[in-house]
């Protein structure tokens, strides 16, 4: 079926739509898919799966909400599914011998006489968990697979017998300054700064309270050893990890802790990525970045922080695809066009409204270059006052201002600092300038009920919208912040940033 077909199909009103559901659950410990629909609907021989019954018990109206934050902290996107318990004929699915937390669930939309080959998937994600909604219904709590990065990175400790033994090992990637490595052997002088190969120690140089010193590096191991007892704060500049080549740029570094990090169960594999979305932010946005960590820090929350360097997040498409998406104006690609006719009328009216505004910023304060061990001036003899300055000081910073937008909204001019992952001052200027540029401005976010034609919008899409109102009479420049479809109506609530 072809995609004209299948927009054709959603647009007809002779369609009988049906959206089957399959969702895993480890029942009486045996891993099992369950077969739901919204409809009665059963495959053929020939189908895959074959000879499935899938029961008619599912509602689906708004499965699932996706949403880009616009204060690009990113958020795991959720959504429920409803399933009829009358008479409490399934009230074992919400006991103890039906597990369904961390479960995979996948939706697909078509017509109950078609083949299955030719349903769409609509969703493809995780079952946060089961409820009672009432006497009568089950809900499934649903999450996007973002749910299966909210691991931690490494939970390997360094044990043995030493002090350290409870002590996560390091995880580096990318480039990181003055960090503090992990005393891995205190007999042999020999510290850990990432726990698997790494690129290797910037300068091949150790430093002793900032003074350089001797020592051997085992970047294989992600260690070094001293040379002689040191005596005092041990730090270290390295490039982090290498397990399949070395990388430093926020697309790659997400790739790498998404394939390669947290959970084994839980990693994704390339058929989870979006290749080619991951390859065009890569090329636009080249900037080095660096991330180092003791604790127990999750794969979702470094990826965000790196990403929330460059004003982007990572989101799951509708086929449970990663992508990485910057929030800009005016959005990347040919926009589409949204006139009158695709909005839907309520009595006449349209439904396209403002749902929010957002604040004026007149002045933005990034913090880069991060100093990964602050150190007190007074502890690093022999080094130039310069130098001691820089060890002493966690950030170095930039601020970009627009006189004209402090002067007409009367704001204050000393920002609050973002701090970022971004590693030169380049990088740091020119995102600043790019947010300011972004922000001096109202922006204002709308929302309305839109056609089948406009299901096939993605988030971060952009678009040129017409409208006799607010403004939009000869076409405004916006991208696509949230999309609400409604699989059973055919339509979409779309919202938009201009």
């Amino acid at each position: 079926m072809t995609d004209a077909q299948f927009l054709a199909w959603l647009q007809s009103s002779a369609a009988y739509r049906c959206v089957l559901i399959e969702a895993a659950a480890r029942v009486d410990g045996v891993e099992t898919m369950i077969y739901m629909a919204t409809r009665s609907y059963t495959t053929s021989p020939a189908d895959s799966p074959a000879n499935t019954q899938y029961l008619p018990i599912a509602t689906v109206g708004t499965l699932f909400t996706e949403r880009l934050s616009l204060d690009g902290d990113g958020a795991l996107s959720t959504g429920d599914l409803e399933i009829d318990n009358t008479a409490g004929v399934r009230d074992a699915w919400a006991g103890g011998s039906y597990v369904w937390k961390n479960r995979e669930i996948r939706a697909y939309i078509g017509d109950i006489r078609w083949p299955r080959a030719d349903f769409r998937m609509i969703f493809n994600g995780i079952v946060a968990d089961i409820a009672p909604s009432g006497r009568s219904a089950l809900l499934l709590k649903l999450r996007d697979k973002l749910q299966r990065l909210n691991t931690a990175i490494t939970e390997a400790k360094l044990g043995g017998d030493t002090e350290q033994k409870d002590s996560l090992l390091p995880f580096a990637i990318g480039q990181v300054s003055n960090i503090t490595p992990l005393p891995i052997n205190p007999a042999t002088l020999t510290y850990g700064y990432h726990c698997a190969s790494a690129e290797g120690v910037i300068a091949n140089e150790a430093r002793d309270n900032g003074a350089p010193v001797a020592m051997a590096s085992n970047p294989a191991a992600g260690t070094v050893t001293l040379e002689s007892t040191p005596a005092g704060a041990v730090t270290l500049s390295v490039k982090g990890d290498n397990t399949g080549g070395y990388c430093d740029t926020a697309a790659t570094m997400c790739r790498r802790l998404a394939t390669r990090y947290g959970k084994d169960a839980d990693r994704f594999t390339d058929a989870d990525l979006d290749l080619a979305n991951l390859a065009a932010f890569d090329a636009a946005h080249p900037q080095p970045m660096g991330l180092y960590s003791t604790d127990r820090l999750n794969v979702l929350a470094a990826c965000q922080m790196l990403l929330g360097s460059l004003g982007a997040q990572l989101v799951m498409s509708r086929l449970g695809l990663m992508r990485l998406i910057q929030v800009a104006l005016p959005g990347t690609g040919t926009p589409f066009v949204i006139r009158p006719e695709h909005m839907v009328e309520t009595q006449g009216t349209s439904t396209l409204q403002p749902a929010g505004r957002t604040e004026v910023v007149g002045a933005v304060k990034l913090g880069f270059a991060k100093n990964w061990t602050v150190q007190d001036a007074g502890t690093l003899a022999n080094l130039p006052e310069s130098h001691k300055a820089l060890f002493a000081d966690e950030w170095l910073t930039t601020t970009r201002t627009d006189a004209t937008t402090l002067a007409t909204y009367r704001l204050n001019a000393e920002p609050v600092q973002i701090d970022t992952m971004l590693l030169t001052r380049a990088d740091a200027d020119a995102e600043a300038q790019r947010r300011l540029d972004l922000w001096k401005v109202p922006r204002t976010t709308y929302e309305f009920d839109g056609v089948p034609e406009l299901l096939t919008l993605e988030l971060g899409q952009a678009v040129t919208v017409y409208s006799p109102r607010f403004g939009m009479a000869a076409g405004v420049s916006g991208i696509v912040i949230s999309l609400a479809p409604d699989w059973n109506t055919g339509r979409v609530k779309v919202g938009f940033l201009v």
